[in-house]
């Protein structure tokens, strides 16, 4: 290849590869930063560690073949060998990760929710069934007790739809900036008030008004789906807080903690991911769906945030979301 040649395959943003008599002679800076510097001048054997993909570039037929764990453990790679004049190999790598990872990512939200679906359905369809028989469905007390039940996983459903659909809506626009000003310390008192007294819920803040620029549908949700969560896995009886604080770095903070029994620490990073419940039988007892924090999280990164989720077990739990402050 000309000195031009290679000077072109230098500023390529892909990782690109002479190879000579099974040896790289050359290697551009993108596959210098995957592979090593050390390369140059490398057996590919050593250079590439991956048997179908050295086989396919030392081969007489060129052609493309995968990689995986090129770069980092996980990884998927397409490697593309075509011979050059001469008998040299070109040799180009393509990251192939991302896509990988969301149709697995997409897989996994299918196979989740059709699970979440159908596990409420089949309930239903057994109890129908079984009130369809003239003598379960002619006891009064029987019927009362079935058709509660059927409400109730009726209810499941209806809330796992709705859900999905605002999962759906949120994901289509979370590339736009909201561009609303909502005063947050006005929406968390609001928001609070929509719960029933009683409940041992605590507003407090540090300022009298906290302008943010926002969506407030999707904000009023997130505060609702964070206190209603504090309620339902809080100790009963104990004191859910909600507090406000703007920072002088021009910032809002706003958390929410309860008094519960705390998250085990290996849930913890996983508590945002779509369906991941960290006590499946309780949550699914409390009417979740386990998409509340996924919901959460989108919202909160639409608006520019930040959403953490901390935790002492024995002593409770506190999900708090970071928001900037609109400028004056």
């Amino acid at each position: 290849m000309t000195t031009l040649g290679t000077e072109l395959l230098e500023h390529l943003q892909t990782p690109a590869l002479i190879v000579s008599s099974g040896v790289v002679t050359f290697a551009n800076l993108a596959a210098r930063a995957l592979l090593g510097g050390h390369i140059v001048g490398q057996d590919v054997r050593i250079a590439i560690r991956n048997p179908g993909a050295v086989e396919l570039i030392l081969g007489d037929s060129g052609g493309v073949a995968k990689a995986p764990g090129l770069s980092v453990g996980g990884s998927v790679w397409d490697v593309d060998s075509v011979i050059l004049e001469g008998g040299d190999r070109f040799v180009c790598l393509y990251d192939r990760s991302v896509q990988t990872s969301v149709a697995r990512a997409h897989a996994d939200f299918v196979a989740n929710a059709s699970h979440e679906l159908r596990t409420p359905l089949a309930t239903i369809l057994g109890y129908v069934e079984t009130l369809m028989n003239p003598k379960a469905g002619g006891d009064e007390a029987t019927r009362e007790r079935f058709l509660e039940t059927i409400r109730h996983e009726a209810m499941r459903m209806q809330a796992l739809v709705s859900d999905l659909m605002s999962l759906s809506r949120i994901e289509a626009n979370k590339h736009e900036v909201p561009g609303d000003t909502i005063d947050l310390v006005a929406l968390v008192k609001q928001t609070a008030g929509e719960f029933s007294a009683g409940e041992n819920l605590q507003v407090s803040a540090n300022c009298e008004s906290a302008p943010i620029r926002g969506d407030r549908a999707q904000l009023a949700q997130v505060l609702h789906n964070l206190i209603d969560n504090a309620r339902k896995y809080g100790r009963e009886g104990g004191t859910v807080q909600v507090t406000v604080e703007a920072t002088a770095t021009g910032w809002v903070l706003v958390a929410v903690s309860d008094e519960g029994d705390g998250i085990a620490p290996e849930h913890l990073p996983r508590l945002t991911e779509r369906f991941y419940r960290a006590d499946t039988s309780r949550s699914r007892a409390a009417g979740g769906t386990g998409l509340g924090l996924s919901i959460v999280k989108h919202i909160v990164e639409r608006h520019r945030g930040r959403f953490d989720i901390t935790s002492r077990q024995g002593v409770g739990t506190t999900a708090s979301l970071m928001l900037p402050m609109k400028r004056a």
